[in-house]
């Protein structure tokens, strides 16, 4: 993600801020220029110079400390891009509750903003009851079947995985190597742009079966046979995750999420002036110079070699501190085909 500086007084500030400690003023994002702005406090509307003069407001969810992002004081909604998504929210009137919230709409939110630098198309499904997108944060409670998921552009998170013990008991249980709240969001949206991006495009949807697989096999029956059987025995050499080998479909979203993880790592990287030249004897693939923004970095050869470099020197650091590595996976050969594939499809459809 890119870095943020309050613009009053430079102290830097990261992208959930509304305050900033230093001098005071309040906070704001302007999702449209990608720019995070300084307020002057105790006012309800500001005109902002920095955003061609126009007077802009908080979005409504500011009130609840979820939201820093502003919207135009004429809008027709009380919402900013991100929260007018929301078709469900957590019932507030428990405190657990709306801590949940808080930390899903912080990832929904970084969700949102990577969407706006791959010029993905964002469309609200109130706006657009076919083709669009909302979220249902529901919790399972009342309803035993109740997953996270999607269905016809309508994700489903479950507020649980909002609680990180919640969430390191599922992740245990399902001997998955890595559970975040921000991966639910892009592994789900991933299924929601599969239906935009590739369903109704034969010319796509035939490039995606050569490498993806037959999405035509029964999607219920796949999952059922996984979670009996397991994923196949040599599924590392094929697929970014166990749950990656249940279906095409899976497959698809799956390596969507690990694309979205890879871009925002460069992007941070490159804002933080990254490189490296390990103290190593020999010829080596460790050392990389993150010198780019990935957004627009049409050749992928780069951003893969540069992105594997520095997730095996986060790893390393995190074992430094004791932690499980921030990158636990494996690049096989035929991921990064797939992952290829979803670049240049998306480069593709963009313009500058």
């Amino acid at each position: 993600m890119k870095l943020f500086q309050c613009s009053k007084c430079g102290n830097t500030v990261v992208f959930e801020n509304n305050l900033c400690v230093s001098c005071g003023h309040y906070l704001a994002y302007s999702s449209y220029y990608n720019q995070m702005v300084s307020l002057e406090p105790n006012r309800s509307e500001w005109a902002i110079p920095s955003l061609n003069g126009e007077t802009y407001k908080y979005c409504a969810n500011n009130l609840h400390g979820i939201c820093n992002w502003l919207i135009p004081i004429d809008n027709n909604s009380e919402f900013c891009l991100a929260c007018s998504l929301n078709r469900t929210i957590p019932d507030l009137s428990y405190q657990k509750n709306q801590e949940h919230w808080k930390q899903i709409e912080f990832a929904k939110h970084r969700l949102v903003y990577q969407l706006l630098r791959l010029k993905l198309p964002i469309v609200n499904k109130g706006e657009d009851p076919e083709t669009g997108l909302c979220f249902d944060f529901l919790s399972p409670k009342n309803k035993n079947n109740l997953k996270t998921g999607h269905a016809h552009g309508v994700i489903t998170i479950l507020i649980s995985e909002a609680d990180a013990v919640t969430r390191e008991k599922v992740k245990e249980k399902m001997e998955e190597r890595y559970r975040t709240m921000l991966g639910h969001f892009r592994h789900e949206v991933g299924h929601y742009y599969w239906d935009i991006l590739i369903r109704t495009d034969e010319n796509v949807l035939s490039g995606f079966r050569e490498i993806f697989g037959n999405d035509m096999v029964p999607y219920d029956g796949a999952l059922q046979n996984y979670y009996l059987n397991g994923p196949r025995q040599d599924w590392q050499n094929f697929h970014i995750s166990k749950y990656a080998s249940s279906h095409p479909w899976e497959d698809w979203a799956e390596t969507w999420s690990h694309y979205l993880h890879l871009m925002d790592t460069l992007e941070t990287a490159y804002n933080f002036g990254l490189k490296t030249t390990p103290n190593l004897q020999g010829t080596h693939r460790l050392g990389f110079n993150a010198d780019f923004d990935p957004y627009y970095e049409n050749d992928f050869p780069t951003i893969l070699k540069t992105g594997i470099a520095l997730f095996y020197s986060l790893n390393s650091m995190n074992r430094s501190m004791g932690k499980d590595d921030a990158y636990p996976f494996i690049i096989s050969e035929p991921v990064k085909t797939k992952l290829t594939f979803i670049h240049n499809l998306l480069f593709q459809r963009k313009s500058f």
